[in-house]
């Protein structure tokens, strides 16, 4: 931690840069540079220049292969992104969190109160307040702190804009309170803890771990307190592909509910054989007993586990394609995925609003355009939101036209995989 005076000029003089090449990429250091260095003025012309403030980073993610696996214990294959949550933060000396976030309301949080308040339910003060929370609980004593916060994670858009932002909360309060004592995994659980408890989202961990721990990760759940996190390495461009996400133009941000009846009715089919989870449950009874399964939780429940079992066995086969280099198998089970999540998860759109088909039309329009190359899914939590693809790069170009004349200008994202997770950058 130094100055603000110090910090800013590091910035200016170049003395960060391998640190933000690290982080960001290289490509990516002069963009970098600039955002940090505006992010800096924001913080002293709201806070001032006095005391030691750092710069913080976490970032969203992409998923990869398992989709809606991981609250049921399940296997996935998820990667971090060059799109972030980034803050300069500093201690104020008091119990009370100040943070100034463009293009959100201002977040006003007194520590001195960490049981969950009903009223910042779904708000950031429910996510601050509920990681400072599980700090205090696991022994540390998270403090008051001032920070501006700027993010170019897409909110509402499947690539966990909400992660992202927990583990800077999270790398905030362990730099700052906790002498960086807790590890990214540890991190990642205690904004799962926030989200489950104080926001209001029954979401399993891979969000945040992914954004924790940074680079391609394939993560087996079969126990939460002690995940299994193993990197992949994993570049599309050397395969000849990009990485896009597609922006529906439809936002997730209001369809908790939708969210919650998946783990809800992977639940009932957990619970007809006595399980808690459907990692727990033996494909091959779930089989046998599809009768008696379908009178006691409903088809849509059967046909989600159904999903379930699928992705959670194909998880594993594409992180070891991966390993294997083989792009194209990869490839392939990404399409597989997507088949599943549309006909068994039904995660495309809302039952509730049949006039609203924003995924299976970008899906429809990316899938014509590619025309049998790369592949296509959807993204994230799905009912709204992205919509992932893999475009060769030659038909780069005109897959952004051939999105854009359909979804608007900037519909297409063409993101780099980020080596690094949630990060002190200074």
């Amino acid at each position: 931690m130094d100055s603000w005076s110090t910090l800013r000029d590091g910035l200016c003089t170049g003395s960060m840069d391998e640190r933000l090449a690290e982080v960001y990429g290289r490509a990516a250091v002069p963009f970098q540079r600039e955002r940090l260095q505006a992010l800096m003025d924001a913080y002293a012309g709201i806070f001032g220049k006095s005391g030691a403030v750092g710069l913080f980073s976490g970032p969203g993610r992409t998923e990869m292969g398992g989709n809606h696996t991981d609250h049921q214990h399940g296997c996935v294959l998820a990667a971090a992104i060059d799109l972030d949550a980034a803050a300069c933060a500093g201690a104020n000396g008091s119990a009370v969190v100040h943070i100034v976030s463009e293009g959100y309301p201002d977040v006003t949080v007194d520590l001195g109160e960490l049981a969950p308040r009903p009223d910042e339910r779904e708000s950031s003060a429910a996510l601050v307040r509920g990681v400072a929370a599980r700090m205090a609980e696991l022994g540390f004593a998270p403090g008051g702190f001032n920070a501006c916060v700027s993010s170019n994670v897409l909110g509402g858009s499947g690539l966990s804009s909400s992660a992202a932002y927990e583990v800077l909360i999270g790398v905030i309060f362990n730099h700052l309170f906790c002498g960086d004592a807790l590890s990214m995994v540890q991190i990642a659980q205690i904004g799962q803890f926030a989200e489950n408890r104080y926001f209001g989202k029954p979401c399993g961990l891979m969000d945040q771990l992914t954004s924790a721990v940074g680079g391609v990760v394939s993560i087996d759940f079969a126990d939460t307190d002690a995940p299994i996190v193993q990197k992949v390495v994993c570049d599309p461009a050397e395969y000849g592909y990009a990485l896009c996400i597609i922006d529906s133009g439809a936002s997730h941000m209001d369809l908790t509910d939708e969210y919650a009846a998946i783990p809800g009715e992977m639940g009932a089919v957990a619970a007809h054989f006595g399980k808690r989870w459907l990692r727990e449950v033996d494909e091959a009874a779930f089989r046998r007993e599809l009768p008696a399964v379908r009178a006691a939780a409903g088809d849509r429940a059967v046909l989600r586990a159904m999903h379930f079992f699928a992705d959670n066995a194909l998880a594993p086969k594409q992180a070891l394609a991966l390993r294997q280099g083989d792009f194209e198998t990869f490839l392939a089970f990404v399409n597989s995925s997507g088949r599943s999540s549309a006909l068994q998860l039904q995660n495309l759109s809302c039952s509730d609003s049949p006039n609203r088909q924003a995924i299976p039309i970008a899906l429809a329009c990316a899938g014509h355009i590619l025309c049998g190359r790369g592949a296509v899914r959807v993204h994230g939590g799905g009912f709204a939101g992205t919509v992932q693809a893999y475009v060769p790069l030659d038909m780069a170009p005109a897959f952004r036209a051939g999105m854009e004349a359909v979804l608007g200008v900037g519909c297409c994202h063409f993101l780099r995989i980020r080596s690094v997770g949630g990060a002190v950058l200074a």
